[in-house]
C-alpha cells in the first residue's frame, strides 16, 4: 500500500519485473491468461514463475469469459483472486456460477460497460471487487485509454461495501489526478507503466509511485 492506496501492477510476464514490482510496493501481482492479449501468459508459464515469486502479494489471474474446467486449473494453481472480464450479454446465470465457483470474496469482476451503463445489481451481488476499465467495443482492457472517472466516483460513492479497483490508462503523468478526481484507493497500472506490451519500464513505475505520493500529500494538505 502506497499512502493509502492499493496498487495491482498487471500483465506481468516475467519473474524481473514481477520482484521489481514486489520492491515498489505493489500489493497485487496480476497475469493475463488471455491469449488474445499481448500480454499473455500461459498457465504453464505462471506455474514455472510460482515457486520464485514474491511471498506475501496477492497474485491475480486475469480471464475473459471462462469455462468452469479452465477456471478449475486456474485456482488449482494457487492464484490468490481471479479477475473475470465479460460482457454483460454473458446474463446473471454465469455470473453467479462464477461467484460460486471462485467465491465472491477472492473474485473480482471486470464487467464490460458501454459508457452509460452503470453497474448491474446481478453483477454486485456476486462479487465483493468491482474493477472499472475503460470501454472499447473491440476488446476487453488493455486499450490504454483513460476511462470516466467520475463514474467510478459514483459508483464508489454509492456502494461503499464493495472494493472498486480503477483502471485504464493510467500513468505517471496522470494517476495523481485520477486519484484525485476519481478519489480511487485501489489502481491498476499496466501499459502506462511499459516499454512494450508485457515488458515493464522501472523508471516509470518509480514516477507512478512517487506521482501517487505527491497526490496523497496535497490531499492530506487540503484537509
Amino acid at each position: 500500500m502506497i499512502d493509502g492506496v492499493r496498487l495491482k501492477v498487471c500483465g506481468l510476464t516475467t519473474l524481473v519485473d514481477a520482484e521489481y514490482a514486489d520492491r515498489a510496493g505493489a500489493d497485487c501481482l496480476g497475469f493475463i491468461l488471455y491469449p488474445k492479449s499481448p500480454r499473455y501468459v500461459s498457465l504453464r508459464q505462471f506455474c514455472d514463475m510460482a515457486p520464485r515469486l514474491p511471498e506475501g502479494r496477492k497474485r491475480v489471474a486475469v480471464m475473459v469469459e471462462p469455462e468452469a474446467s479452465a477456471l478449475a486449473d486456474v485456482l488449482a494453481a494457487g492464484f490468490d483472486r481471479v479477475q473475470i472480464h465479460f460482457r454483460l450479454e454473458v446474463g446473471a446465470e454465469q455470473v453467479a456460477a462464477w461467484s460460486t465457483q471462485v467465491g465472491r470474496e477472492r473474485l473480482w469482476f471486470a464487467p464490460k460497460l458501454p459508457p452509460e451503463v452503470d453497474v448491474p445489481g446481478w453483477i454486485l451481488s456476486a462479487a465483493d471487487t468491482i474493477l472499472m476499465d475503460t470501454f472499447h467495443r473491440g476488446g476487453f482492457g488493455g486499450s490504454g485509454q483513460v476511462g470516466d472517472w467520475s463514474k467510478f466516483q459514483r459508483h464508489q460513492a454509492a456502494h461503499p461495501q464493495h472494493t472498486w479497483v480503477l483502471a485504464g490508462g493510467l500513468n505517471p503523468a496522470n494517476i495523481g489526478e485520477a486519484i484525485c478526481s476519481a478519489g480511487a484507493r485501489f489502481v491498476d497500472a499496466n501499459s502506462g507503466i511499459e516499454t512494450a506490451p508485457g515488458i515493464k519500464d522501472h523508471a516509470k513505475l518509480r514516477a507512478f509511485i512517487l506521482a501517487i505520493h505527491r497526490a496523497r500529500e496535497a490531499a492530506l494538505k487540503a484537509t
